[in-house]
């Protein structure tokens, strides 16, 4: 399935129906008066939150949106039927922005929350609403009001727990598949990754959702490989996991570089907690690699975590790691 995160769709409630003229004619009733009903009210267009969804991709092939008109009134005072709503799924962190794309109408932040995006028409009156004292046979009737139409954009910003973030190749797709049921692609180049993947960790009968977005390189804030606009995918998680290439000779330089261009996107970024993980510790020896832990928290006053997604005792340890750095 394509990811897609951004959208822009129309969105067209049903009209209201008209009410009707109708007068009461019946045999041996020389005056039925009027029996015109109201017309029915026009369905309007609510979309829902769906946790199982996560691009929006069936939006990117049907722009257009248009719920049913409300039924004409009919005689015998019938009121006209109203119309069917029309519901569209979003996935969950979806956000609805008018035309100009800035303002926020709605955010959806939980499961199966609804919102009506466009109200369906009122229905118009039946002549037997203007029946009165003084006007007993009242030719008046009026018609369904419009249904509300919009262009809207529909954002989506991935709700998770941990974001996972690094450099290229540095084992995030490799860490996601190894305490995830994800399965996203792996392979020994750089951009592996071109869009957000989504897993769900379970640890202790306790559930945490992780987002691996693409690797951040330097100057991506500028352009540079794949830019920085999938940053907005980890904008609310809660925890950031900094998974650093133990292999790798400026493992500082690459850390700071890294932060560097969250805070290029967004200061409440690098304002986040962060777990720091050293990962393939599985290619390098013990005392090299105590070595540069040595020198990595000295110089940075961080602690670091030591991983190696091929050991599953390690594995274990960062899930309830985790866990406890969210719950």
């Amino acid at each position: 399935m394509k990811f897609l995160d951004q959208v822009k769709i129309f969105v067209k409630a049903g009209d209201g129906g008209s009410g009707s003229p109708s007068f009461r004619r019946e045999k041996f009733i020389e005056f039925g008066g009027p029996d015109g009903g109201d017309g029915g009210k026009g369905g309007s267009i609510i979309l829902k939150s769906e946790r199982n969804l996560n691009t929006l991709i069936d939006f990117r092939y049907q722009q257009h949106f248009k719920a049913k008109r409300g039924g004409d009134g009919k005689g015998k005072n019938q009121t006209g039927r109203g119309g069917d709503d029309l519901f569209l799924k979003v996935p969950l962190g979806t956000q609805i922005f008018e035309e100009d794309n800035k303002t926020l109408i709605f955010d959806f932040r939980k499961q199966g929350e609804t919102f009506v995006v466009v109200n369906g028409g009122r229905g118009g009156f039946g002549n037997t609403r203007f029946k009165s004292s003084t006007n007993r046979a009242p030719r008046k009737f009026t018609k369904g009001i419009k249904g509300e139409e919009y262009w809207i954009w529909l954002q989506l910003k991935t709700i998770a727990d941990v974001g996972i973030i690094g450099m290229p190749n540095a084992g995030k797709s490799s860490l996601l598949a190894s305490i995830t049921s994800a399965r996203p692609k792996i392979a020994n180049y750089k951009f592996t990754t071109l869009n957000p993947n989504l897993g769900v960790a379970s640890y202790d009968d306790k559930e945490i959702t992780l987002a691996d977005i693409p690797g951040l390189i330097e100057g991506a804030h500028s352009g540079v490989g794949l830019g920085i606009k999938f940053l907005k995918h980890i904008e609310r998680c809660k925890t950031l996991l900094h998974l650093l290439d133990v292999n790798e000779d400026n493992l500082i330089q690459n850390y700071k570089q890294t932060r560097n261009e969250l805070k290029k996107y967004s200061n409440a970024l690098v304002k986040k907690d962060e777990i720091i993980v050293f990962n393939k510790i599985d290619l390098i020896d013990k005392d090299n690699l105590n070595k540069k832990i040595k020198e990595f928290e000295n110089k940075t006053r961080k602690k670091v975590i030591s991983l190696s997604t091929l050991d599953k005792k390690l594995i274990s340890k960062i899930k309830s790691k985790l866990i406890n750095h969210v719950s």
